[in-house]
């Protein structure tokens, strides 16, 4: 029986890991966990904001999905997207979700993101 989701993977491509890290650390408010070592040597990074994960592997021949995402829970929307946008991501709005407000926002490889929070 399904109980939860552990983690969503996304791929990125081979030896992007510094800017990853800027970008779901510093600007996402992430922190990085250690992967093990045998997955470690693969590359790519994992990162945790309370529940969440989001796993990040080494793609040889990545290209960023177009439709597929993960959607990612936030409180207090506006300052959230003030701070993407503040760090130079790009923030777009979409209000086609009943009772939430959301955006979408890419990092630095092309992973599309939707950030909600429920009205």
């Amino acid at each position: 029986m399904i109980t939860a989701v552990d983690h969503v993977q996304l791929a990125a491509p081979p030896d992007c890991e510094d800017r990853l890290r800027a970008y779901y650390v510093g600007v996402l408010g992430m922190t990085e966990i250690p992967k093990p070592p045998a997955l470690a040597a693969r590359g790519g990074c994992w990162f945790r904001a309370g529940a969440v994960q989001l796993h990040l592997g080494m793609e040889p021949d990545f290209r960023p999905a177009r439709k597929a995402h993960p959607g990612l829970r936030i409180t207090d929307i506006d300052s959230y997207a003030a701070r993407l946008t503040a760090h130079g991501a790009t923030v777009t709005w979409d209000d086609d979700l009943p009772g939430h407000r959301r955006f979408y926002s890419y990092d630095p490889v092309g992973n599309r993101l939707e950030f909600l929070e429920p009205l």
